[in-house]
Order: structure tokens, then C-alpha cells, then sequence
């Protein structure tokens, strides 16, 4: 049933979406939109619902239910938004690709374990289903209506979709520690008067 709700509403949808919003004389108004169409993305993928609750769960609360949906929420849109850039300004993937990766590699250094394996599960769930089913054809339409070519500028986007969440719950790793080391610090010096 949905696969059949794939073929006949989404993906046409999406596609024909895509070629209307790039053909248009101000399709700069793709960045904005794609934030919020990557927003909408991640609340509606049912995977990313699970993670956030078994997350929520693991943690006993330190890493919200709210906290991790905003986080992908926004990693998501960033995503989009920058493939939408890069088609615009014909530019390629590897120029984001390769330093968000080696971002997200050297944020696995340095923050807390948790943070590292639920950042990369959450990849993996961002770039799921709905991600397959409307991004994909919307940035073949976006990429059509451009003149680009579909095979090297719009399917690099899922690439993107998938690195973003690491990096966002990473740097959400990074507020943590920082505030547990301000926690610790004011404990100490409490202690000490």
C-alpha cells in the first residue's frame, strides 16, 4: 500500500513540485523552503518517531524525545537546503560531501560515545523512506528544471540527508559535555565555600 501511494501521489507530486519551484524566476526561494520541507520530512518518517522515543528511553531522559527531533529536523533541512545550493550554483557534491564527513569524524573524537552511535543511527533513519519517496523526486524535478543532470546533481542528496543528523546530535554532544563540565565546575566550587 505504500509503495502504491508512493508511485501514484508522492513521487509525481514531489517531481512536479520540483520542476514548478525551480522553473520559477526567484528560485532562491528553494533554500528556504527545502529547511522547511526537511523539517517536515523528518516528523513524518515513522523510523525517526521510534528512534527519538528508544533514545529518550536509553538515556533516561538526558537526550530528549523534542531535543533529537529538532536536532534531525534541522540537519535534515540544512541538508536539503545545501544540495539545493549546490545545484544553483553548479557546484559539485564532493565540496560537501568530504568536509561533512571528516566534520562528523573528528566530532566522533571528541564527543561522548552515546552521542557518536545516535548520531549515525540517526543518519541511517533521516535518510529513510519519505526522504526516498519525496526529496529524491523533488530534487530530480528541481535538477531537471535547472538543465542539470539528474544522475550527478540530484542523487548526491540522500549522501547529504544521511551525514547531516550525525553532525547535528554530535554538536548536541558537545552542548552536553560542555554543560556537564560547567555543572561539575560550579559543584566544586560550591564544595569548596
Amino acid at each position: 500500500i505504500f509503495l502504491a501511494g508512493v508511485n501514484i501521489g508522492f513521487m509525481p507530486a514531489a517531481k512536479y513540485l520540483g520542476e514548478s519551484m525551480g522553473a520559477l524566476s526567484f528560485n532562491w526561494i528553494l533554500i528556504p523552503l527545502c529547511v522547511i520541507i526537511g523539517a517536515c520530512v523528518v516528523m513524518a518518517e515513522p523510523a525517526v518517531h521510534v528512534l527519538t522515543k528508544q533514545v529518550e528511553e536509553t538515556t533516561s531522559g538526558a537526550i530528549s524525545r523534542n531535543m533529537m527531533l529538532v536536532g534531525m529536523a534541522i540537519g535534515v533541512g540544512l541538508a536539503i537546503s545545501l544540495a539545493i545550493v549546490r545545484m544553483l550554483v553548479d557546484s559539485s557534491f564532493w565540496w560537501l560531501l568530504i568536509p561533512g564527513y571528516a566534520l562528523s569524524l573528528i566530532l566522533s573524537l571528541i564527543v561522548p560515545d552515546i552521542f557518536v552511535g545516535i548520531g549515525y543511527d540517526s543518519g541511517g533513519v533521516a535518510a529513510g523512506a519519505m526522504s526516498a519517496a519525496f526529496v529524491l523526486p523533488f530534487t530530480i524535478g528541481v535538477c531537471t528544471s535547472l538543465g542539470g543532470n539528474v544522475i550527478t546533481d540530484a542523487f548526491g542528496v540522500v549522501g547529504m540527508i544521511a551525514m547531516m543528523p550525525p553532525i547535528t546530535v554530535q554538536v548536541m554532544g558537545l552542548i552536553y559535555k560542555a554543560k556537564l563540565k560547567r555543572a561539575e565546575a560550579a559543584e566544586l566550587l560550591a564544595e569548596e565555600h
